[in-house]
């Protein structure tokens, strides 16, 4: 028994320590080299991305792997490799950086009432693409008790120290009047019918309940084929089911249209994406669907006040449409052209594309184009969102 427990012992130290090859450490560079050392925050690389291979005899065994660029800072990599029948690892390290500075999304001619009392910073809408604190400094005579005309510069900062500094024109008025859309022009669902009805297209509406009652048998008539549907709505943390969304479902089916459902958010975390996604997917309590389930993100006027990044509203996206994936339904991303493309990157996920033009410009995918929010259709009383949908 002694001699049958000696030979285990024996064998189990040589599989841990003799039966390992020895890997020396290349420092020479004359086989491998990086051709790069400096990298964007967030940018999508593998080691094999910017591996600087010199010599073609050598086989890598790691050149795959991801390179963390998340956060900021040094990283070590390590290439293991053999040549001539040895194994080698060249170690090296890079840098992760940001170099992209604050982004200004809002129009820089700004008015304010007489003996305007709030932040200034906040007349103009920012962000960043790495933090969710811009630092804000303005320069420039001003004086919010007496109109005038001033004229204003904005420094923002992020916290790597790049800089984006904008000229801001300042109207210290007596009153400021709300701006209202005085237009009378109406866009008609036959009139959109008729112009974009295609083989490959299909013309639908959105609603939510500002469309009060709706008779779907009537839209359905009319020639439209689908509906997307607000489901729920994120008022300060809150979720609540759109009023007449089970009336709307429920009546929009018996009609023979399309469903498609949407999620107003205005969540600003990825926790608080996942609830709403699990909110949905409750509501909808096994309802089937023909049409996705829409993240729809729009409170950009806002965002000085969330104190997130352009990467972290992009995560936040990305886990609300992954819960819906996971739980069997599509996902699909709703936003304007401008955020398009400036702000949200490329999902693997549809897009909802909201342009209200009479031909859109938008050089990205897109399955669902909102066209207008000024339709008129019978069987609504008043304004409704007009899409067309590309199958």
């Amino acid at each position: 028994m002694k001699y049958i427990k000696f030979i285990l012992i024996i064998t189990l130290v040589i599989s841990l320590t003799g039966c390992k090859k020895k890997i020396y450490e290349d420092t020479t560079n004359d086989f491998l080299d990086l051709k790069e050392r400096e990298i964007e925050v967030y940018k999508d690389l593998s080691l094999n991305d910017i591996l600087d291979i010199k010599n073609e005899q050598i086989e890598i065994t790691s050149k795959n792997y991801k390179i963390n660029t998340n956060t900021l800072g040094e990283k070590a990599i390590e290439v293991y490799y053999t040549y001539q029948k040895k194994n080698y690892v060249y170690k090296d390290k890079v840098e992760i950086k940001d170099t992209t500075p604050p982004l200004v999304f809002s129009g820089t001619t700004k008015s304010v009432q007489i003996n305007y009392d709030k932040d200034l910073c906040n007349l103009i809408t920012y962000g960043d693409n790495y933090t969710g604190d811009v630092k804000c400094q303005i320069t420039g005579d001003y004086d919010l008790t007496k109109v005038g005309t001033y004229k204003l510069n904005y420094l923002l900062s992020d916290s790597s120290q790049n800089e984006t500094k904008v000229d801001v024109t300042l109207k210290v008025l007596t009153k400021v009047n709300s701006e209202t859309n005085t237009s009378k022009n109406k866009t008609y669902f036959k009139d959109i019918y008729n112009l974009h009805k295609k083989e490959n297209t299909e013309i639908g509406i959105d609603v939510s309940k500002w469309q009060g009652e709706i008779d779907f048998q009537k839209v359905k008539e009319a020639g439209a084929t689908f509906v997307m549907m607000r489901l729920g709505v994120d008022s300060n943390k809150t979720l609540s089911v759109d009023r007449y969304f089970k009336t709307n479902i429920k009546n929009a089916k018996e009609a023979g249209l399309k469903v498609g459902v949407y999620m107003y958010s205005v969540a600003t975390s990825e926790d608080e994406a996942l609830k709403q996604a699990d909110f949905v997917i409750e509501t909808l309590d096994s309802e089937k669907l023909d049409l996705p389930i829409v993240f729809d993100w729009e409170s950009w006027a806002s965002w000085n006040t969330f104190k997130i990044s352009f990467h972290d509203i992009n995560e936040i996206a990305d886990t609300f449409l992954k819960r819906v994936s996971e739980k069997g339904y599509e996902g699909m991303l709703y936003s304007s052209k401008f955020y398009l493309e400036t702000i949200w990157e490329d999902f693997n996920y549809p897009v909802w594309l909201a342009h209200y033009t009479k031909e859109t410009d938008y050089q990205g995918k897109y399955k669902i184009w909102q066209l207008c929010n000024n339709g008129r259709i019978s069987g609504i009383n008043g304004d409704v969102d007009i899409d067309i949908m590309y199958n």
